[in-house]
């Protein structure tokens, strides 16, 4: 794999030797004593003979690599203006690759080995098909300045990253096939627990994190055996939580099996012509990443391909809620949530989830994020799913990322984003997002099913502009900050 060195290294920084060879990185804007490390590889690239398979060791580098620039995304289709690309200002980030197995650090106690800091793995949506670990609004400095070492990263998204198929299935010394992006968010943790003390992390406390589709990562790495002892506590963000017994399993992640999966991509690539995995893997990869479009243009019929997690047997033995009734479940503090305005009413599902936990005994704080975004009608692009507490509308809040959003914050804002994110990285440091000494948001039990709001108060709402809602809050207690 080629690299791109600086002809200089800084002395200001340390470098730390890592797996694969020494890295240095750079310091941060806001904060100058957090350190940033971006672009770090965690595996081989994915691509040629390792396309859809398991990550494979990191390619070793000579020399010492500055890592001043973010790797490559997952190959995506591109993003157009208006949406979430007008919320997120994509169109800086590094150019769509297969080659995309990187990740980023921010950190307080580079090569302080002793430090022990708590770390927190961020793992990003876009619907497993889109999206990048470094987006503006995941800015980790704010973390990292909270004394917690943040690593985000970039996994293989799409027909990439989750496609099944019988010859891939046979190639497997497991016998089945796709969950290659949740396989690259394990590695990324094996990856912590190997060198992350060298950037002063702790690699017996660290936290999952994700939203929406890497919520859904976080609800699939808490089932699978495969990541078992690699985290601590797991933070699950508007990825729903489990349905009543007895009922079809919660959230966006509609279950199939993997010989309909096999079946299915097989029935896709013959007609194309990819009879076999050398074809296969000797597609460009924009064939491979339209091909499902050209099929179905083609043939007027739509290739159903489960471009997501899928129950397997090897990475996934079963569903999350059947796991979460059946104890099997990591056996972690949980927090969970999600947004006013998210994608419908996910109170009840995460209420029965927190109660299933409290029967276990665990304990999961349950969350609703209340506040309309600001609009002042300067994007008049921006649609009614950017309105109100919309999908994904905290984390600018989460990450206190607020500076690099076209949106006129209040003072308020400001004030909410830190008591979030206080919250966020009191959870990684004490398994309580109160703190070490406990407080006033009490976990979500069975008789006391209650979410903590996060929302302005009453006089920062009348300064500020704001989007409507578009649903009321659920029917369960709510209690402020």
């Amino acid at each position: 794999m080629a690299m791109i060195f600086s002809a200089t290294i800084s002395a200001q920084t340390p470098v730390l030797s890592i797996e694969g060879g020494q890295v240095q990185g750079v310091k941060t804007d806001d904060h100058p004593d957090v350190i940033v490390y971006r672009g770090i590889p965690y595996a081989a690239p994915p691509i040629g003979e390792n396309r859809w398979k398991e990550p494979q060791p990191v390619v070793s580098w000579k020399g010492v690599k500055v890592c001043d620039t973010f790797g490559h995304p997952s190959y995506q289709a591109s993003h157009l203006p208006g949406g979430y690309a007008t919320e997120w200002g994509y169109g800086k980030e590094a150019p769509y690759s297969e080659d995309c197995l990187y990740l980023n650090v921010w950190t307080k106690a580079s090569g302080k080995a002793d430090k022990k800091l708590p770390v927190a793995l961020w793992i990003h949506g876009g619907g497993y098909r889109e999206g990048w670990g470094t987006e503006p609004e995941f800015d980790g400095q704010e973390w990292g300045n909270k004394d917690v070492v943040l690593v985000s990263i970039n996994y293989r998204l799409g027909v990439f990253g989750f496609l099944c198929h019988p010859e891939l299935s046979a190639e497997s010394p497991h016998g089945v096939s796709g969950n290659y992006g949740i396989l690259d968010q394990i590695e990324a943790l094996k990856w912590i627990k190997k060198n992350i003390v060298q950037f002063g992390g702790d690699p017996n406390n660290v936290t999952i994190f994700g939203q929406s589709a890497g919520g859904g990562s976080v609800r699939t790495l808490c089932e699978s055996p495969l990541a078992r002892g690699l985290f601590h506590k797991a933070v699950i963000m508007s990825a729903n939580g489990i349905n009543p017994q007895g009922s079809r399993p919660a959230g966006p992640f509609a279950p199939m099996t993997l010989k309909d999966a096999e079946a299915a991509t097989k029935k896709m690539m013959d007609w194309a012509g990819l009879t076999d995995l050398k074809k296969m893997r000797q597609a460009s990869t924009e064939t491979i990443h339209a091909l499902s479009s050209i099929y179905a243009g083609a043939t007027g019929e739509r290739a159903y391909l489960p471009l997501m997690p899928i129950v397997e047997g090897y990475v996934s033995k079963e569903s999350f809620d059947d796991a979460t009734r059946d104890g099997s479940l990591a056996d972690v503090p949980y927090m969970i949530g999600y947004t006013l305005n998210d994608m419908g009413d996910m109170s009840a599902g995460i209420v029965e989830f927190c109660k299933v936990r409290e029967s276990k005994g665990g304990k999961a704080w349950a969350y609703e994020f209340a506040r309309p975004l600001p609009d002042d009608g300067s994007h008049p692009e921006v649609t009614q799913r950017l309105k109100g507490a919309f999908h994904s509308s905290d984390l600018w809040f989460v990450f206190k990322s607020l500076k690099h959003c076209w949106r006129p914050w209040t003072k308020g804002d400001w004030d909410l984003s830190e008591k979030m994110l206080t919250a966020w990285t009191n959870f990684a440091k004490y398994s309580d997002p109160n703190g070490a000494k406990g407080g006033n948001w009490k976990p979500c039990t069975d008789k006391n099913p209650q979410f903590m709001l996060f929302k302005l108060n009453d006089k920062d709402v009348e300064a500020s502009a704001t989007g409507a809602p578009i649903k009321p809050e659920g029917g369960f207690p709510r209690f402020g900050f």
